[in-house]
């Protein structure tokens, strides 16, 4: 598979099976010449998207630059899993940051999910939304570790999750690999690609303004109007929110050392027909529970997309067929040597501290990134919050802003080879079942 990690000067989509499968094609507009806007939003994912469409929603003129088309980088290549919480667990928060910030993002981690439903039923955007995630445990550690969630959950006022034993959790997803799981009533899946193609036509129907194929080149972030500058034209406005998460680049130098970009890979079968439904009688998504995880659901068409693995610092394996299908076939022995009709690769952008982080460069630009790999729901979120901030409401913002970021160890020239080392010991705890 080609790498497609940059935008190959043509901002053509990765050969995925989302944008085979995509049910909105648009004829983009490249941006020349200067414009002027309220709000300017550097990159047409989640998190710009979902700022953009809310600063509409309250009567903001939006300019919305994209290098590559809706969508292009994780939003539109992820496993569609709508997963509740940030990467950090509630635990972690709360040992790092203190009860009340532990109390503040136990009292949010779930608003991403329900803008996204709205979005959806709001805009009528057709991405095959359904409801169910389960997350999945191959050890009596894994177990302990979900029950200790469920209960920490419930503590913060979120009473929507199940443990499920062998029984319970076979009667969901037809495998033996599992010991048992939880249930999250509040997740769920969808198209992703389909999703923020949808949200791009719920901003234009704001009144939102959207440039794609238009490469940022720099971006005047200290000025007081900053300026969004590409190879034909730019953007002032009196706000600009950079939303560039891992395909940022080195466009905005302050950011780039803040977070890491990783891949992760995903391979779709060919349509299962009535096999699907015996795999996955409950159409939910599924996610193990293991440091470099598994993950996978079934497709409106019913194929099985699976995903996993991860490549630190935002390479591409040689053959990501190769490496996705013995944990497919692991996991439902009864589809092995299936035909793999679409393989692809995408980033994301990893903190250290595995907490996303808000702030601002500058006196009035905004950024949001690094979502660690949780980041359907948490981008919505902080697009929302975002817009508040903007809007003259900091509260939650400065909640996010205060939260301290950690470099990574190495700096930006070792940071990929320290997190490997690190991962290992990940993938050694979780071969053992420590």
């Amino acid at each position: 598979m080609a790498n497609n990690q940059s935008y190959a000067g043509n901002g053509a989509y990765p050969d995925s099976y989302y944008a085979a499968s995509r049910n909105i094609i648009r004829t983009p507009k490249v941006l020349e010449g200067a414009v002027t806007a309220d709000i300017a939003v550097l990159g047409a994912g989640y998190s710009g998207l979902s700022t953009a469409i809310h600063l509409a929603e309250k009567g903001y003129k939006v300019v919305m630059v994209e290098g590559a088309g809706i969508g292009w980088g994780a939003s539109g290549r992820n496993g569609g899993q709508v997963v509740n919480g940030l990467n950090a667990s509630l635990d972690t928060i709360k040992r790092r940051y203190g009860d009340q910030a532990g109390a503040f993002v136990g009292g949010l981690v779930q608003e991403g999910g329900k803008i996204i439903r709205r979005l959806v039923s709001q805009y009528q955007i057709d991405c095959d939304l359904k409801d169910g995630n389960i997350y999945a445990a191959y050890t009596p550690a894994h177990m302990k570790e979900l029950e200790h969630k469920k209960a920490l959950w419930k503590s913060y006022g979120m009473d929507d999750h199940q443990m499920l034993d062998k029984a319970a959790i076979q009667k969901l997803v037809k495998t033996d690999a599992y010991i048992g799981g939880m249930l999250d009533t509040t997740g769920g899946h969808m198209h992703p690609l389909n999703l923020t193609l949808g949200e791009a036509k719920a901003l234009e129907s704001l009144g939102g303004v959207i440039y794609e194929q238009s490469p940022v080149l720099r971006v005047e972030h200290e000025a007081e109007k900053p300026v969004i500058h590409t190879a034909k034209g730019s953007v002032t406005a009196n706000t600009a929110v950079l939303c560039g998460n891992a395909y940022l680049g080195h466009v905005v130098p302050k950011l780039v050392s803040r977070v890491m970009p990783v891949s992760t890979q995903m391979v779709a079968t060919e349509p299962l027909g009535e096999r699907a439904d015996a795999l996955i009688p409950s159409d939910m998504c599924v996610e193990d529970v293991r440091y470099i995880l598994d993950y996978f659901r079934l497709s409106a068409d019913k194929r099985m997309i699976f995903g996993g693995g991860t490549v630190y610092g935002g390479t591409d394996p040689a053959d990501v067929r190769a490496k996705i299908r013995p944990n497919l076939e692991k996991v439902f022995p009864s589809l092995k040597g299936v035909k793999i009709d679409y393989a692809w690769s995408g980033n994301f952008a990893l903190s250290f501290s595995r907490v996303p982080q808000m702030g601002k460069i500058g006196r009035n630009t905004y950024f949001a990134h690094g979502y660690s790999g949780h980041g359907v729901t948490g981008s919505h979120l902080f697009g929302k919050i975002l817009s508040e901030a903007i809007h003259g409401d900091l509260s939650r913002f400065s909640q996010f802003e205060k939260l301290p970021w950690i470099p990574f160890p190495g700096g930006r020239m070792f940071r990929a080879q320290y997190s490997t080392i690190g991962s290992w010991w990940y993938q050694f705890k979780d071969a053992f079942g420590l």
